[in-house]
């Protein structure tokens, strides 16, 4: 990840928006520490928010934090195991603490991990249940109430086209990704009377160090090249800009939508 002088001098140097009213806004950040989540962190620093992240990852949580620690607020890491729900609640009540009332909450953590059906036992099902979207709904229960009181607020899940793509070889992620989806609509409708907004953003392959370590090879570039209608890599930072569009106030209509960012494939 590049580090300009500053964080100003991050935005700044862009072409992209900036937008007022995310400027001091307290936002939480799941999975922060690497990969999009980490795009995230930045992106929202660079914007004058309040951010804080968890991660499993304590040093790299940590490096990052330090590293974005000339932004107006530097970001505030607290590790956290988000499959203990209990640990969950207590980093969420931590941050309100430390950061007050959190407008913005970010549902990004999520573990790809390729696995086959018939090798699934019930503990590693609930595993994968309770690292790719358990957490969403515990999260969104925890920060709904400070959301209430200021009659607004946005909640991002993160999805996946790995569903609408069928794609094979990781059947529990596949079906929590498609499950984030309902998860969505139900708080919309649940939340909305509160000027709660809740959104899907749906990332396509992208290109972080973890998936070209791990998963992309040849048959892997052949297939972004044939489904993608824009011949260039997903970046972190492609998701990270429709994050902060769903964050701000530019946004205030939007709810209850996946929002998929995947140069065209799905």
């Amino acid at each position: 990840m590049s580090s300009p002088a500053n964080a100003n001098e991050r935005l700044a140097t862009t072409k992209f928006a900036s937008y007022p009213s995310l400027i001091d806004r307290t936002v939480l950040i799941t999975g922060g520490a690497t990969g999009i989540g980490a795009s995230f962190v930045e992106h929202f620093a660079a914007q004058g928010s309040r951010v804080a992240f968890f991660d499993i990852d304590a040093s790299a949580g940590e490096a990052l934090a330090d590293q974005l620690g000339d932004s107006k607020h530097k970001p505030l890491f607290l590790p956290c195991d988000l499959t203990d729900v209990d640990a969950l609640q207590k980093a969420i009540a931590d941050v309100k603490a430390a950061l007050g009332p959190i407008q913005v909450l970010v549902n990004n953590a999520a573990n790809d991990k390729r696995h086959q059906i018939g090798d699934v036992t019930r503990e590693s099902f609930d595993a994968g249940i309770a690292v790719n979207i358990r957490h969403q709904f515990f999260a969104a229960q925890a920060v709904m109430d400070d959301m209430k009181a200021a009659k607004s607020g946005s909640i991002i899940n993160l999805g996946s086209i790995s569903w609408m793509l069928k794609n094979g070889g990781y059947p529990v992620y596949v079906m929590c990704k498609a499950a984030v989806q309902g998860l969505t609509r139900g708080l919309a409708r649940d939340l909305g009377h509160f000027d709660i907004r809740v959104n899907t953003l749906v990332p396509g392959w992208v290109m972080t160090d973890k998936q070209k370590r791990l998963w992309l090879d040849d048959a892997g570039r052949r297939s972004i090249k044939e489904g993608q209608c824009i011949d260039a890599e997903l970046e972190p930072a492609d998701l990270a800009r429709m994050a902060l569009f769903l964050a701000a106030d530019d946004s205030r209509m939007i709810t209850a939508q996946d929002l998929v960012v995947d140069g065209g494939w799905a």
